[in-house]
Order: C-alpha cells, then structure tokens, then sequence
C-alpha cells in the first residue's frame, strides 16, 4: 500500500491537486482548494496510508423503497408468483419474495396503462399512455425492452394476451382490434374492424373497446366488449360474429365461467348480468348487489358504477363474484370498498384509500379448469394489500414489503450504518410485541423470484419521523426493508378538544406533532427528537414496562436584534433586556396551561400540554424528559433548527433563529438559554444595533409566526427545484430603501479568523414599516428549515433581475455568507451543534468537554463545559456552560462538524454504555456510568493534536487545535450550494460527502487536505415524490 508523507501533499497540493483551479462550471459543482500561509507547520509529521481512490466511488441505485408513486396498473404471473405495478410516471415495479424487488423504467416517461406477463416466459408487455406497446425481458438482472410498438393513428384502451398463446390482442378508443404476432412484435394483418363486429343496421358506434378474451372452451374465439354495453363473439377463423349481446347500460368489464358457456358483465348503474350464450337475447340472471329491493315489477334502485367484476369457480363450493364499487348513491360518505359474493354471503370491505385495480389469485392459470381462488391482490392509491379468500372472515396478509413507509408523510430521516449487531434484534423483539393483530395464518402468497443475503452485510438502520408524530424503526441490512419498531411521540401529550389549544391553531395549522429532526446514539440507546411544534423530547430504552411521571421544562428563547433598526436621533439606544436571556425551568410534571387573555400579549404559553398523570409506558423508548419553547412577549416560538444530544455529558443542545438552548437531562435542568448574539459576548463582529422599544409585538408575532407541515413542505420542493433548473439567473427581490441604505460590515479572512469589521450606519433615522418588514422577511427566519442540513439561509431561493449586473452579484446576494444575511434579517440562526473532546481555546494543552455550534452566518463558536466527574457528584453538582469567545468562520450556513486525530483517523464523540436504567436484577452499588471516551492520540511533540473539519454550504475547512490554524479551505461550489454533507469512513479512510442542490453528489478523500474523489450525478433534476 502507497504511503506519502502529510507534509509533502499539503505543500504540493495546490499545484496537483484537480480541485486546485477554480470551478468547472455549473456542471461539476467542484470547487477550488487553497492553503493558508502558516498552515504547513512542522507538526504535521505523520505518515497516513492512502486507501482510498477515485475508481472506489461509483454512484449507483440499487433498490427503491416504499410505495409506487402513483400506481396506474397491475399484473400477476401465476406460475412464477410475480407481481407487477405499473405506474403514472412510466415506472414498473416487479415483486416476488420479501427481498425481490425489481425496478425499471419507461424512457418516455408515460403513463402506464396496463400490464400483462407472458405466463412463465419471463417476459412482460407493457402499453403506455403514449400508445405504445413494449415487451420486457425479464429473465437478466436488470429488465431490459426487447421490442416496441407504435401505434400512430390510433388510441391503445385494452389488451389480452391468452395463456400459452403468441397472439397479443389489441384494442383501440375507436372501437377496432388488432392483433400483434409476440414473437415479432408486429402486427399481423388482422384487424376486426368496428363496423363489421356489430349489426350493419346499427347506425351508432359502439365505442371504446373495453374488453377483450378469447373463450375458455375454444381459443379461436373472441369475446369483444364495447362501452355502449355491446359485447361480439368474434370467430377468428370464419371471420364473422357468432353471436352479439346488447344492454342499455355502460360496460365497464367482463368475465368468463371456467366451462365458457356463460360470462358475467359489470355496468354503470351498478348492476351484473349474467349472460348464457345459448340466450344472448337478454341476461340469464341481473342483480344490483347493494340496490335497495323495490317492489315486484319495479327495478332496482341504480347504484355507483362497478368498476371490475371478476367470476371464479371452484370444485367444492359456490363461485366467488369479486368487485369494486357499485355502491348505493345515498351513502356517499362510506370509503371505496371490494365487495366479495360467496353464495348469499355478501362481504364488504372498506378501504384506506381508493381502489385502482385488484386480481384474484388462482391456484391454476388455465381458464378452462375450476379456478379455485384463494387470494386477491388489491392495489390502493397508497397502499398494497392481500386478503385470504380461503377464510370466511377474509383476514388480509401482513405485507412484508415496506408498502407503509408513507402511511403517514415521511418529515424526516435519518440512516446508521455499522450499528451495534444485537441493535436490531432487539428492536424487534421489542416491535413485534406492539404489531397489529388479526393477519392470516399463511404465508405471503407472492413467493417468485430468488435472492440471497450475500457476504458482506452489515447491520443497517433507517430511522423515519412522520408528520403524526410517529417513528419507525427501519432494519435496512437486505435489499428490503423491515419494519423493527414503531413509536409514537404524540403519547407524550395531551390530546387537544375541540375549542381548546387555540395557541397551538395559531402556530402550526395542521400535524403539530410532525417530526423534524432525529437524533440518536445506538451505543447508549439514547434517542431525541423535536417537533414542528418546538419541542425536544429525549427517549431512553428500557426492556422493562414503567408507569411513571412526564417531567418537563419550559425554555424561553429570545433574539434581542429583530430588526435592522436605526435608533431615534433624539433617544439613545436600550439595553436589552437581560432577564430574557437567563433560563426559566420549570421541573414539572406538566406544562403550564394558562392562555393568556384577549387582547394581552402571550407569555410563556407552551404550544402543546404534557400529560400530567402518570403514563404507562411499554418496553421500548419512554420517555425521559420533554422540552417545550414558549412564547415570549407575545411571539411565539420559532422552529428548531439544530439538535445534538451527548450520553456521555448527559446533555442536550439545540438552537433556533432565536437562539441557542443547553439542558442537562441528568439532573433536569437548564444549563444555557442565550440568544445568538449573546453567545459571541463583546466580540460581535457585525455590531449589530441593539433592539428597539416595539409599539405592537403582536404584529410581529403574526409576521413570524410558526408555520405547518402542509406550509413549509411544499415550498421546501418548490424552492430546491427553482435552485437546480435556474441556479445562475437567481437574485433577490428589490430591497427597500431604508434597507438598502443599511450595508453588512466587512470581514477579513486570515487563518479562518475575522478580523474587527467595519459598518455602516443607516444615514436614515426612519424604521422600516410593517410593510417593509414582512417583505424583506417573507423568506427568513419566519420559515425555519426542514432539516438540520438545510437551513433557513440555504433554503433562500430569489427572484431573477434583468440588470446584467445584479446578474453577476446574484448568487452572493441570495445566499447567506456572512456579508450578505445580514442585509435580510439581522437573526443568526443556529444550524449545526456538535458534541466532542476538544481544545476549547488556543493556549489549552489538554482536551476537555467542548459543544461546536455553527450558525447561519457561517460562524463557528466553541463553548467549553465543565462537568463534574462522573461518579454520583455527577448527579449533584452543577454543570457549568460558558461561552469562551472562541470562534472560527466560514463562507455559507455551517452543516456539520467531524474531528481527527494527527493520525488522520476519524475521532467518534464519547458516548455512555447503555444499561437498562428500570432493570429491577442489579443493585445499586453495580448502577455506574460506563464511559468510552474517545481522545486524540497521544504524541511527545508539542504542538496540535487535532483537526477539525467544518462544512458549509458554500465550502470545506480544516482547523488545527488547539493553535486554531486554517490549514486547508476548500470552495465546493460556486454555482449551487450543499444540501447536507457528512464526513464518514470508507476503506478505513474519512472522507467527505457533499448533497448539492444540483444533484450533485462530491467526494473529497485524503482529509484533511481534501482532493475531489469522485464527483457524481445523482439525478437530473432534485425531486421529492
């Protein structure tokens, strides 16, 4: 294995490194690196083994999990017991055995029709909106088409390919039927041409072809179903109908009895007839199932259109009669429902969602034999289930496909790899207690396919939160997911009555329980997460069920600079106000439910009521301690931004637009409540102006008040596509005046440090009008980020300009570097927080405790804790949290941090070894914290001996500590901005992966001196289906 030396490659990097020059543009997204002066001290000395290179890094999709946006079709080959989806957007999922899981895709991009498998070929037909037809093979790894065929002058509307049969039967909208040769894939010549399928004294065109099938007793015969209600027996050999059938109701679909003597037909008025071909004159047998009974010599009472109807027979009892819809008109509020006759039995099973198609399954796939049904496969808009026909309850089967992944909309994710290998057992041991009740006793009956595990797994986790305040624990070792284990935060609090909770109303209009970030550490089992509602919840694990009390805390979190404001010429600035900077606790078994009285300004109002009895909580995650923000002087509180929790320190971190907040769940306790600027103490370096007296607090409330899932979700998408398709033509809207005139300061970079700025102050006296507020605030901190990587800087998407000019400047301009976000919004939101053992200031020598927070101004602070040691003073003593006046800065909202050792070898953060806090088995004297502490590795050199990398949207640092030099600055892109990155280990070697808005994905190896690994194109456009 290569092997270089540190030094040499930081010294030389510039010149041969690709990413050394400036962008290549758009395209690429690279970047330019650069070394500062100073920054190739003689410490670095250390020799790291190259493991890593560019032909390591291929981008690839392997499996799609969760349901088929959109699902338009549905096929089933009975003999290799395989399913097909075919959906709106051209996509064809083939399912088999849990962990067969095939996907391929239409190029044109049309909508599926319908789909049918040539039964035990491995080969399937597709017919898409653009009458088109495709054969598929399916016998290689990835489905590929074999042939296409164009249909120019007419619509495609049915097909039916018979079992064993080289003829595939095509029918059109203008009521003609074609028949293509399989094998060739073209059409043969024989066209059943409308007017010659109907009476030649009919003068009206039947319609559509809506139907077709060949006869189960003579494969040379057709039966041709029309939307007027025509159906034609079509001899293929003579050239002629046999037979025709009329009725004065609309045909939607039709069956066959196995002998193929008679079929049945389903009609608009929801009626089903039933047809004998010895009698074709008028139907054998109409029923209208869910009619209401009239009179005798009167009809039935019409009903909703039966959309499918299918007839199956068996050996030893009454043929089933399946179908969708046809209920009565005056129950307009009863969900879509699939209707099951099994003699005088009728059963009715409501549905979730709306039914797009079903199938029943059969034990035999010819149609001259009893058919024997045992399963139907019903295809919901959002949702796929089985129901056992062979039980006279009709249970359904447990789906083992991840189909529910959006039974409620996915908010938030969050993916752990190389997690602790019993993890996942027993998650599941613990998930399987809480699974629904009731499924089938059998076997999922789509078994096809192969699959194996293969040799290299790792135990593989995603954790998703969903817009009810539920999670679900993921085991994504196979290609499959499963479902581990399921929990619900909304049992944390009160449900809310109707006419109460009007403060919450006013805040999230809809899911106030929705998830918005994740936390979670595998080794001690500690899990946090907070809600659109501005909530923290911390979750320990327990394999014990308890029956305790909630505790909470109520944290007030106000920014003190809300707008850029210049004083009055004749009164002198107020200081602000210090008692909203100290903390306010409350531990309480409950929230404080006082709302405040019309016309009086809210104050300390949660927006959601912890439960105040005590809560039976099962085995699993219960939780430890809530966290509500409250409102302060009459606005609310703003959404999280960041989370960072430390089993090791027992503490908890997160910020908002606001500010930053720091608790100890240990002892329950508020440690830090401190708005951004205070955070900096008397090293601002914007100087910002301190807060005006406001008139109407209410105002601004309204202004900045919280918004909903259902609010800030769609915009998110809207804003990441406008990013990709026009990046480069991008600007803000005009500025007011009053705005204009206020310019950010200016900061000088040297060694990662900003020297003292300048700034200039407003020639204007005048405060900027309520107007003016709302408008240059309409896309700041009003709307905080849906994700911890995205934050409310890097969510800015701005209006285009015509000036060639504005042009050029539009991109600094829109994005929040540290000189232009402070022409926006004088709000620093906190969007990154870090746990780790590191040098807090320049002169210290040892590690200790130290919390990074990165802000959206790009500026990096270091707060050093002192915590006591961690025996039982841990459990008494205080924990002391103060700023040091350390900080480092970047270009762009900061996403994450990481740290290594001189060694180069990623540092993880310390953490606590889990131990089942209610285990009854083990005495006190045995209940210690077990501690793994993760230190720089020892070295007799005086010097650094850690490096930290810090990501921003905009670009890449390394810092070494404790000097705090800038050895490395890395410019990621010019033209777009990073959505998340994350440093992670790879061939045992750290490197840094970057999500760009331009569906770029970047590597950089070699850290900390970052060359460009691989520069990859994850999509074409960003989309969020």
């Amino acid at each position: 294995m290569k092997k270089f030396n540190f030094r040499k490659v930081l010294d030389g990097l510039t010149a041969s490194s690709p990413g050394s020059g400036s962008s290549s543009g758009s395209n690429s997204g690279g970047g330019s690196g650069s070394v500062h002066p100073g920054g190739t001290a003689g410490v670095l000395r250390e020799e790291i083994q190259e493991t890593l290179t560019s032909e390591y890094f291929h981008i690839c999709k392997t499996v799609r999990h969760g349901f088929p946006y959109q699902p338009t079709a549905l096929a089933f080959d009975p003999v290799q017991k395989t399913l097909a989806i075919g959906t709106r957007t051209g996509a064809i999922r083939i399912l088999g055995r849990p962990g067969v899981d095939c996907y391929c895709q239409h190029e044109s991009g049309a909508a599926v029709l319908q789909l049918q498998f040539l039964i035990n070929e491995g080969a399937l037909v597709s017919a898409s909106s653009d009458d088109t037809l495709h054969l598929w093979n399916l016998r290689q790894k990835r489905p590929a088409i074999l042939h296409s065929l164009k249909f120019n002058r007419e619509r495609i509307t049915y097909c039916h390919l018979p079992f064993q049969s080289k003829w595939l039967y095509v029918g059109t909208e203008r009521g003609n039927t074609h028949i293509v040769n399989i094998e060739s894939f073209i059409l043969s010549g024989y066209v059943i041409m409308w007017n010659k399928a109907i009476e030649l004294s009919t003068k009206t065109h039947p319609g559509p072809v809506v139907h077709l099938s060949d006869s189960p007793r003579d494969e040379g015969k057709l039966l041709i179903g029309y939307e007027n209600g025509t159906v034609v027996f079509w001899d293929l050999k003579s050239k002629r109908a046999e037979l025709r059938v009329y009725y004065d109701e609309a045909i939607h679909s039709i069956d066959w009895h196995h002998e193929g003597k008679q079929f049945m037909c389903s009609h608009s008025d929801g009626s089903l007839t039933l047809w004998n071909l010895k009698s074709p004159s008028r139907p054998f047998q109409t029923t209208i199932p869910h009619g209401k009974s009239q009179k005798e010599g009167r009809k039935s009472e019409s009903c909703k259109p039966i959309l499918k109807v299918e007839y199956k027979t068996c050996r030893n009892s009454e043929p089933f009669i399946i179908f969708s819809g046809g209920l009565s008109y005056d129950k307009a509020c009863r969900r879509p429902s699939l209707t099951i006759m099994h003699g005088k039995a009728i059963t009715v099973l409501e549905m979730d969602h709306p039914i797009v198609e079903f199938l029943t399954l059969c034990e035999t796939p010819y149609p001259n034999e009893f058919q024997e049904p045992y399963a139907v496969v019903v295809l919901l808009e959002k949702d796929l289930i089985v129901v056992d026909l062979t039980q006279s309850n009709f249970p359904i089967f447990e789906n083992p496909y991840p189909m529910d992944i959006h039974e409620s909309p996915v908010t938030c994710t969050a993916y752990f790899a190389d997690c602790p290998p019993d993890l996942i057992l027993v998650l599941y041991s613990i998930g399987v207690k809480h699974k629904k009740q009731g499924y089938s006793n059998k076997e999922w009956p789509i078994t096809g396919g192969a699959w194996n595990l293969g040799t290299q797994t790792y135990p593989e986790i995603i954790i998703t939160g969903h817009a009810d305040g539920s999670i679900k624990f993921w085991d994504a070792s196979a290609i499959t997911l499963q479902m581990l284990y399921k929990l619900k935060t909304s049992k944390v609090f009160e449900k809310q009555k109707v006419g109460e909770g009007k403060q919450t109303c006013e805040i999230v209009e809809e899911d106030p329980y929705a998830i918005q970030m994740i936390y979670w550490c595998p080794e001690s089992r500690i899990f946090c997460v907070s809600g659109v509602s501005a909530y923290v919840i911390i979750y320990k694990f327990s394999r014990h069920e308890i029956t305790a009390e909630i505790v909470s805390l109520e944290v007030r979190l106000q920014y003190d600079v809300e707008d850029i404001i210049t004083p009055e010429p004749e009164t002198s600035p107020p200081f602000p106000d210090l008692s909203s900077q100290l903390p306010s606790s409350r531990s309480l078994s409950g929230s404080t439910n006082t709302v405040a009285s019309e016309g009086v300004a809210k104050d300390s109002i949660p927006c959601l009521n912890v439960k105040t009895r005590p809560v039976r909580m099962p085995p699993g995650y219960q939780a430890e301690l809530v966290i509500q923000l409250v409102w302060v002087d009459g606005e609310p509180p703003q959404q999280i931004t960041s989370l960072a929790v430390s089993s090791a320190y027992g503490i908890v971190a997160f910020g908002n637009c606001n500010g930053l907040a720091v608790v100890d769940f240990i002892q329950k306790t508020v440690l830090l409540s401190m708005g951004t600027i205070d955070l900096y103490r008397s090293s601002d370096l914007y100087q910002r102006q301190p807060r005006s007296p406001r008139k109407n607090k209410q105002f601004i409330a309204d202004n900045f008040c919280m918004r909903g899932l259902s609010n800030f979700y769609p915009d998110l998408t809207k804003r990441i596509r406008t990013s990709y398709q026009s990046l480069t033509e991008l600007n803000d809207s005009p500025v007011p005046l009053e705005l204009e005139r206020c310019k950010s300061p200016t900061s000088d970079h040297v060694n990662g440090h900003c020297t003292s700025p300048t700034s200039q102050s407003c020639s204007s006296g005048k405060r900027l009008s309520s107007a003016d507020v709302s408008k240059v605030n309409r896309w700041g901190p009003g709307r905080p980020p849906f994700r911890k990587a995205q934050s409310a800087a890097c969510m800015e998407i701005s209006l285009p300009v015509t000036t060639e000019e504005s042009r050029e400047n539009s991109y600094s301009r829109s994005r929040s570097s540290s000189i232009s976000s402070i022409d926006k919004d004088s709000k620093e939101a906190i969007t990154a927080l870090y746990f780790m053992e590191s040098f807090a200031r320049k002169n210290d020598s040892t590690v200790s405790p130290c919390l990074f927070v990165g802000t959206s101004l790009g500026m990096v602070l270091i707060i050093p804790l002192n915590l006591p040691s961690a025996g039982e003073q841990r459990f008494t003593e205080p924990v002391m949290v103060l700023p040091s006046g350390t900080f480092l800065s970047l270009k762009g909202a900061v996403l994450t941090f990481s740290c290594m050792d001189r060694t180069g070898g990623l540092m993880q953060p310390p953490y606590e070894v889990w131990k089942d806090p209610n285990n009854i088995d083990e005495n006190e004297k045995s209940w210690r914290r077990k501690l793994v502490m993760n230190f720089p590795s020892p070295s007799q050199e005086i010097g650094d001996h850690q490096y930290t990398i810090i990501c921003s949207e905009k670009q890449a640092k390394v810092f070494s500590l404790p000097s705090q030099t800038c050895l490395y600055v890395h410019n990621i892109t010019e033209t777009s901005f990073i959505l998340r990155a994350d440093v992670v280990v790879m061939c045992n070697s750290a490197c840094l992966a970057c999500f760009c808005a331009n569906g770029h994905i970047m590597i950089m190896r070699y850290l900390p001196s970052y060359k460009l690994s691989g520069n990859h194109s994850s999509a074409n456009k960003v989309q969020f289906r």
